[in-house]
């Protein structure tokens, strides 16, 4: 079960954004398994992707698409299969279930953005004729279940191993009328987003102009999603869009406009609340972690000694086992690559019982109290490094039995 999280039972619509699911049947019969999302007229679309360099098909041509800057209209989500590492087939099968949505809608083909989720390299045997095949079939089906309150079929079609839908919705008043933003996203394993996260999808109503809109989505994935990792593995997939429908409003609404703060600050808290989902039903994870490292000389160099402590095996499975050994904390930092650090400037605290100080056991620590912390099922892991005044967080959870046997029989 996730830690101290559950499915949301209602989202708030956006206007100018309707949604419909269907069963494409693209790995297994009984499951709604491919979403569309269309847009209003006029909506600013932006996205980031990931880095990896085994980009899907469907990375590779929103890449294309949102360069080109054409009209976006509408997403196009399927699970079940990643579609990535299947050459020229699964680029044929991102292009002609894309046009066989725009066919269905009435707009061009390269207004719709695809995105897949599932298992990589996979070609259900032949991507290109079995795919399209099952997709197409299903995409008029989707589309005529559009609908404005559609968004927690959404939430659940795009899940693959995640044990609980994702989804968040704020409202914030600004000076144009009240805006809305409403998001889901789906995750639970190969975690380690070097852009966003596995898939996400955010909508307001807000009048953002395009560069806000990307410039946006750009700055507050780097803050969310850039920030958690379950196991430091970065996705093939990963795909963050936000969409702006300009319902709200005459006035476009760029950086300098009063109301952007706002708005970002609403953007931002509904991304960091599904970044904490993911890491919360990570894969077997009975802990949500924080890691909390603070004065160092840039942003750089504490993000390494996070993510060294973050992606430790011997961190994670010593949490999982409430085990408060800090010596594996120590090894951790020291690893990081952070260069000329003196240990003597590093604390170390676990929550708010102090682990290490001057590089040595603080003289108050005992074992029990330690123990205490970790053995709850959320907790923060505290660092100061002592040259600086520079600081991150990274939201992690622990390594459990059950990671293991979820991607071991991933497949089966």
């Amino acid at each position: 079960m996730p830690v101290h999280y559950t499915e949301p039972t209602s989202l708030l619509p956006i206007a100018g954004v309707r949604l419909g699911v269907a069963e494409a049947a693209i790995k297994k019969p009984g499951k709604r398994d491919l979403l569309v999302m269309a847009l209003a007229e006029g909506t600013r679309v932006g996205g980031v992707f990931t880095q990896n360099a085994f980009a899907a098909a469907p990375v590779q041509l929103c890449r294309e698409r949102l360069a080109g800057q054409p009209a976006i209209r509408a997403l196009l989500v399927n699970s079940g299969n990643a579609n990535a590492a299947t050459g020229a087939a699964g680029l044929a099968a991102a292009r002609d279930t894309s046009a066989a949505v725009a066919a269905a809608l009435g707009i061009a083909s390269d207004s719709v953005l695809p995105f897949s989720t599932g298992v990589i390299g996979q070609q259900l045997p032949t991507v290109s004729v079995v795919m399209i095949a099952r997709m197409t079939a299903a995409a008029p089906a989707a589309v005529a279940d559009l609908r404005a309150d559609g968004w927690l079929a959404a939430m659940r079609a795009i899940m693959t191993t995640d044990t609980v839908g994702k989804g968040a919705s704020r409202t914030v008043e600004t000076s144009q009328g009240l805006v809305t933003v409403t998001g889901i996203a789906k995750g639970v394993g190969m975690i380690h987003p070097n852009m966003a996260t596995m898939l996400a999808y955010i909508g307001t109503d807000a009048r953002l102009t395009p560069a806000a809109t990307q410039a946006l989505i750009a700055d507050v994935a780097g803050r969310t999603f850039n920030c958690v990792t379950v196991d430091g593995d970065t996705s093939t997939n990963d795909s963050c869009v936000l969409f702006a429908t300009a319902k709200v409003g005459a006035a476009d609404v760029d950086a300098d406009h009063a109301d952007y703060a706002v708005i970002a600050a609403a953007i931002e808290g509904v991304c960091r609340e599904l970044a904490h989902a993911i890491v919360r039903d990570g894969e077997g994870a009975t802990k949500f972690i924080t890691i909390a490292v603070g004065g160092a000389r840039d942003a750089v160099e504490a993000r390494a000694v996070a993510l060294s402590i973050a992606h430790s095996p011997l961190v994670k499975t010593a949490m999982f086992a409430s085990d408060a050994n800090w010596g594996r904390l120590a090894m951790a930092i020291g690893k990081a690559g952070v260069e000329g650090l003196d240990v003597a400037g590093v604390t170390i605290a676990l929550d708010a019982v102090a682990v290490i100080e001057g590089g040595q056991p603080h003289p108050d620590y005992h074992e029990d109290k330690g123990t205490a912390v970790v053995s709850k099922d959320e907790f923060t892991i505290r660092v100061g490094l002592g040259r600086g005044s520079a600081s991150t967080t990274v939201w992690t959870c622990d390594f459990s039995y059950d990671y293991v046997k979820i991607n071991a029989e991933y497949r089966t």
